[in-house]
């Protein structure tokens, strides 16, 4: 017998000074019986971090083809494409050739040894964006999850501050690539 996804709930209130966007979004989560609470909040941290009204969660880890969140544009071209965690080479660049921008969020304490051993590998993708969140930022976030979850997000000058159950958690990541553009 397989086992069901967990659903949680969560009422997020943003505050994005930095894109001006301030909106607040009830979310339905479906964690997957293999997900810890670490990861699932790292995806809500994606949410929060490239809110939308279309931004969406795909399958994640119960789909091959679809990344933890995406955003398609009215012809349902995918115009960003969020995974969480961290995806092998060919995954990596398989999501690359589909959509216009590609960003993934590392959360452990092997990230280095990860991203040490693919940087070379993925360095040609021009659309890729690597950030890496410190395992003790991700370890605190995890200690957020609830079944309802009620989390006030706040982003000023790059800083990110998430807020829930009387804990606030400043966000810290290291950018690890950046796509080209940028650099």
């Amino acid at each position: 017998m397989a086992l069901k996804s967990t659903i949680f709930k969560a009422d997020l209130q943003i505050a994005d000074m930095d894109r001006h966007y301030y909106d607040g979004h009830m979310l339905t989560i479906a964690r997957h019986p293999s997900e810890t609470d670490e990861r699932m909040m790292v995806r809500i941290l994606a949410f929060v971090l490239h809110a939308s009204a279309a931004l969406a969660f795909g399958k994640g880890l119960s789909a091959d083809d679809e990344p933890d969140l995406w955003l398609k544009d009215l012809t349902g071209a995918i115009d960003l494409w969020i995974e969480v965690g961290q995806p092998d080479e060919k995954r990596i660049m398989k999501a690359c050739g589909r959509s216009s921008q590609v960003i993934i969020y590392s959360y452990s304490s092997m990230s280095n040894i990860w991203w040490n051993q693919i940087a070379n590998k993925v360095d040609r993708a021009k659309n890729l964006s690597v950030f890496n969140l410190p395992a003790a930022t991700s370890q605190a976030l995890a200690k957020l999850a609830q079944r309802n979850m009620q989390l006030q997000c706040t982003i000023q000058d790059a800083q990110v501050w998430i807020t829930g159950d009387g804990v606030s958690i400043q966000i810290d990541m290291q950018t690890l690539k950046a796509p080209a553009a940028a650099r």
